[in-house]
């Protein structure tokens, strides 16, 4: 029996967007039958075949899809996702996966009152390196130290992007949901308290924006985090990616390449080397076993990594996945990101 592709809508074309909307073109259980942007930018041969629909309520109208993708500035993914749900659709959506946590929770409960699929955009959870970081840091135990940042080197075409990205969104949510994320596969243990704090770093941001921040995150087991994000033309290049985690066992690094740069966009996800230091120690009080470095050879770069999301997006529609883990984790994310804004913003510590 032939099982018709996904019908689906892309909205918003920015780099994920654009990197999404080729993995649908190359997936054949979908069809893109339609793209939605405001403008209409400069796109790769495969896509220049699609219509480019100038507004997204229309054209959930107007095409019917059975899946929504949407991609657009954050502020705008609840809106547009409960509106899917309600026209009956599954949705994907780039984290984060809304400006508010009660805009992310409307979202989730929309997803579970249509009973359809709702799939938000952490990268990171496909890639098999990342994996392998997270299951090697569990095996180390809590209680935890998370030191993880990215930092952006941005300038023209890039530093446009961020000074678009932070009309509505700060770094430390924006990127910060990813790594927080992480942590929080790490130990399943709630987050207690969250503080903030951030530096507007240039005069052609809002005067409310920051575009640097820095959060610190204490879990009910004792583990503690931080996470520091920054873009623009000011920020350096030394120390720009750091994603390190230790125990009183021992610590999991990822030891990124000497020369990799700040602003390639696969330098964000491609983890070189992953090392293992255990901290066992002999009689004579010396380390028992030299550190271990796991070579990840064969590495998804950032188009594969697209492709294999929405191949699990294919899956959790046909295989009925449940998905309520996936859209608790985003939501609890996004909340201690979200408090970190307002610690940054009241200078005050939040209590989750």
């Amino acid at each position: 029996m032939t099982v018709k592709p996904i019908r689906v809508l892309v909205a918003g074309l920015g780099n994920m967007g654009r990197s999404h909307a080729l993995a649908y073109h190359n997936n054949p259980g979908f069809e893109i039958v339609g793209l939605v942007n405001r403008s209409t930018p400069q796109l790769e041969p495969e896509l220049q075949g699609y219509a480019i629909h100038p507004d997204f309520m229309a054209a959930l109208t107007e095409l019917k899809p059975d899946l929504c993708s949407i991609n657009t500035y954050s502020d705008s993914h609840a809106d547009y996702a409960v509106a899917a749900f309600e026209a009956g659709c599954d949705v994907f959506v780039e984290k984060p996966l809304a400006t508010t946590v009660a805009d992310a929770e409307r979202v989730v409960a929309a997803a579970r009152k249509a009973g359809r699929k709702l799939v938000i955009g952490y990268i990171l959870r496909h890639h098999p390196s990342w994996m392998k970081l997270i299951e090697e840091a569990r095996k180390l135990g809590p209680p935890y130290v998370f030191r993880m940042n990215l930092n952006q080197q941005s300038s023209g075409p890039t530093w446009a992007t961020h000074k678009s990205l932070m009309r509505t969104t700060s770094p430390i949510v924006d990127c910060g949901v990813h790594y927080v994320d992480v942590m929080c596969q790490i130990t399943d243990a709630k987050a207690v308290e969250v503080r903030g704090m951030g530096l507007r770093m240039s005069e052609e941001i809002a005067a409310d924006m920051y575009n640097y921040g820095h959060l610190q995150v204490l879990f009910e087991d004792g583990s503690v985090g931080w996470y520091e994000a920054g873009w623009g033309p000011m920020i350096s290049e030394t120390a720009f990616f750091v994603k390190d985690v230790m125990s009183p066992k021992g610590a999991v690094s990822i030891v990124m390449e000497p020369n990799a740069k700040s602003d390639d966009i696969d330098t964000h996800t491609k983890t070189s080397v992953i090392r293992l230091h255990t901290a066992e120690t002999g009689p004579d009080g010396k380390f028992i076993r030299p550190d271990q470095d796991m070579t990840m050879e064969g590495e998804p770069g950032h188009q594969a990594l697209c492709d294999l999301e929405q191949a699990f997006m294919l899956r959790a529609i046909r295989e009925d996945l449940d998905l309520d883990r996936h859209m608790a984790d985003a939501v609890a994310s996004l909340r201690i990101c979200l408090a970190a804004d307002e610690s940054v913003r009241t200078g005050q510590p939040v209590r989750l």
